[in-house]
């Protein structure tokens, strides 16, 4: 039976959260340079001005996937992706980046097999008004989220945006708004755990 969200096919044009976590919940991500790698990994082939060769002379391939949101956990990672032509450009673009980071893993930590909990996971998200709460999720996954350095919450925020990233796609809230988008959904969160801790009483 095919594990859940283990999308063999995808859509184009379509968006899709894709996440993956790591094999028995180990982390997959130790320190920032961890994060910065897997970061460089997806902007090399994502951002038009990425001019990285590899080792063979040639530039890595660029596919025709936006990255919307995104969200490095200690963990597991959550990635909002658009793909507007090609409904192979995801598939090819995380086996070309989780093979990388694999390989890069192992080698500065000496390990070696599986780093991932199997093959990625996607869901595709064919509602349009669901796209924001998609990000909200994203955003929210640290505990002090509003902070968190290796999410795509600056730019929601305010921040210049890089050019590999594009939350201009489906976010037309201004930083005071999507601010608020996110606390009164911490609010409901806060009341739900009290109306369980009453219910378990």
């Amino acid at each position: 039976m095919p594990s859940k969200n283990a999308i063999r096919y995808y859509d184009a044009p379509a968006y899709y959260h894709v996440y993956n976590r790591g094999a028995g919940k180990r982390a997959i991500f130790v320190d920032d340079r961890d994060r910065e790698k897997f970061l460089s990994l997806l902007i090399r082939h994502l951002d038009p001005d990425d001019t990285s060769m590899r080792g063979d002379g040639f530039a890595y391939a660029k596919y025709d996937v936006q990255l919307v949101a995104f969200c490095l956990m200690p963990n597991h990672f959550h990635l909002l992706l658009f793909q507007e032509h090609d409904p192979t450009a995801i598939t090819s673009l995380m086996k070309s980046v989780l093979t990388a980071y694999t390989m890069y893993f192992n080698l500065r930590y000496k390990s070696s097999g599986h780093l991932f909990q199997g093959v990625f996971r996607a869901s595709r998200i064919t509602d349009e008004s669901y796209l924001l709460h998609i990000t909200r999720y994203i955003h929210m996954n640290p505990r002090y989220y509003l902070k968190y350095k290796w999410s795509s919450i600056g730019v929601y925020l305010g921040n210049t945006s890089p050019a590999w990233l594009h939350a201009d796609l489906i976010n037309e809230m201004d930083p005071l708004e999507y601010r608020k988008f996110l606390v009164e959904y911490e609010g409901r969160k806060a009341e739900l755990e009290v109306l369980k801790s009453v219910l378990a009483s």
